[in-house]
């Protein structure tokens, strides 16, 4: 052999992971940045207490959402029944006011059957707050046709 030398020192290797540089540089020092799906997992964890703590926080929530749905419930039961009051107190009042015209109506003028029609219509009025105001009383004197 003509040349013993060999060209490469043979106490260093050809490997990349062994030069001088891979042993200083920072970029091999830092870990790796974690992923989204490892980051989530990590945040989360499969760990019962945070199963149990979210069933909790779930339970919670829905606990609250059914109060505020009775509450709405309620309110909204509420509002119609004061609207079933109101109409009940307003349908009253256009019956009396019909009931005061019916009354006061003037049968001077009228001819006689449109006077009888009247006539009757009081009777009805009559009779029907003497029913409504006291309950059921003598009312025979409504049915004496002398009136």
């Amino acid at each position: 052999m003509l040349n013993e030398t060999p060209l490469h020192d043979s106490t260093t290797s050809d490997s990349p992971l062994d030069s001088p540089m891979s042993q200083d540089s920072p970029i091999e020092k830092e870990s790796r940045p974690i992923g989204r799906k490892a980051a989530k997992g990590k945040k989360w964890g499969n760990s019962s207490s945070n199963t149990s703590k979210i069933l909790e926080e779930i339970a919670r929530q829905s606990a609250i959402r059914i109060e505020m749905e009775q509450k709405r419930q309620e309110n909204e039961m509420a509002i119609r029944a004061e609207y079933a009051k109101e109409r009940e107190y307003l349908r009253k009042k256009e019956i009396e006011k019909t009931d005061r015209e019916t009354m006061a109506m003037d049968t001077s003028h009228m001819s006689p059957e449109t006077k009888q029609f009247w006539k009757l219509e009081r009777r009805d009025v009559m009779r029907r707050r003497l029913f409504r105001d006291d309950g059921p009383s003598n009312t025979n004197w409504l049915n004496d046709q002398n009136h």
